[in-house]
Order: structure tokens, then C-alpha cells, then sequence
């Protein structure tokens, strides 16, 4: 019997919709989907108790720019000036060799590159705010950005939900509970389908 290979959710949403709150639960209560994070590439320095390997795979910014010249990358993203993030098509193909179901937690653009690799290997799952309104609610009272920041954060989340029609599936988070539920039915079913 062949070993089943494990497949690939790509979860992206604007900041402030909850989508690393959905990932963690989803990833904690429901260990029978053996989701398990893809480990990224940066060009930062480690931070606090980070290891090569383990939360990230840590490169030089030139030995970032060589992978991707040679097309090492799934997906990736100069956010500053030299600071890389990106997803190594080899580390997600080797997971899904040892039969995980690896998560991507990515910008839009990062996942509909994925897609166009992966195909139907891959979900694209979109988590998105009730309203722009909620969302900017949301992020006043996390009171952890000022006020120019917050407007920064609506406007790329204006620009993120463009791209919502182009995901496999959209899940509205107006509820936590019921948002958790609702992404948990559609990657179940995504992965139990052959």
C-alpha cells in the first residue's frame, strides 16, 4: 500500500482577522488533521531562543537572492530592504513526502503562487473580516498599533480582500466559534477527499 502523501492549506487574511487564532486551534484541537507549519525561509537575524531549522531557515540576504535566482522558492517577499521571507519548494514537497499536511500562513499574492505550483494539492483558504469597519474596530482595540499604523493595516487589507474571489474557499469571521468550525469542515473535507 502506498503511503498516503500529506496535502497542502494556505490560509491568508488581513491583519486583524483572527486567521492565526483559527490556525492555532485548528492545529491544537484537531491533531487528527496532522497539520503541521511549513518551516520558512528569512533573511533576518534570529531572534531570542530561534533556531536554523526550526522556527525558520536563516540565509544571508545574498544566499537569499542566489535561491531565488535559481527558483528555489514557492514564494517570496522582500518586506524591507534585504529582509526576506520566503517558502522553499523542496521543504514543503519533503513534509508532504512524510505525509503532513503542511500550513502556509501567507500573504495573498504568496498564495496564489502557491496554487499555480500545487494546483489542486493545494487549498487556498481566505479568512475574511465581516466589514472594513469591524476590522478597523477590531485593531483599536487591540490598542497595540497607533493610529497611522492602523490606517496602513486597512488599506492593505483593502488591497488583500481584492484578491478573495480568486481562493478555494472564503470564511467570514464575524464569529470565532463558528469561523473555526466552518475552516475546520472545509480543510477536513479538503483533506479526506482523494
Amino acid at each position: 500500500m502506498k503511503e498516503r502523501k500529506g496535502k497542502i492549506i494556505v490560509v491568508s487574511a488581513p491583519s486583524g482577522t483572527g486567521k492565526s487564532t483559527i490556525i492555532n486551534w485548528l492545529m491544537e484541537q484537531h491533531r487528527e488533521l496532522q497539520l503541521s507549519f511549513s518551516i520558512s525561509c528569512t533573511s533576518r537575524a534570529p531572534r531570542g531562543k530561534e533556531q536554523n531549522g526550526v522556527e525558520y531557515f536563516f540565509l544571508s540576504p545574498e544566499e537569499f537572492r542566489k535561491r531565488i535566482e535559481n527558483g528555489d522558492f514557492i514564494e517570496y517577499e522582500e518586506v524591507y530592504q534585504d529582509r526576506f521571507y520566503g517558502t522553499l519548494k523542496s521543504q514543503v514537497d519533503h513534509q508532504t513526502e512524510q505525509g503532513q499536511n503542511v500550513v502556509l500562513d501567507i500573504d495573498v499574492k504568496g498564495a496564489t503562487n502557491v496554487k499555480k505550483v500545487y494546483g489542486d494539492r493545494a487549498l487556498t483558504l481566505f479568512i475574511q473580516p465581516p466589514s472594513i469597519e469591524a476590522l478597523r474596530q477590531r485593531l483599536v482595540s487591540r490598542a497595540t498599533d497607533a493610529p497611522e499604523v492602523i490606517e496602513q493595516r486597512i488599506s492593505r487589507a483593502e488591497f488583500e480582500l481584492s484578491f478573495a474571489p480568486s481562493f478555494d474557499q472564503v470564511v467570514v469571521n464575524d464569529d470565532l466559534a463558528m469561523a473555526q468550525q466552518q475552516a475546520l469542515q472545509v480543510i477536513k473535507a479538503f483533506i479526506d477527499a482523494d
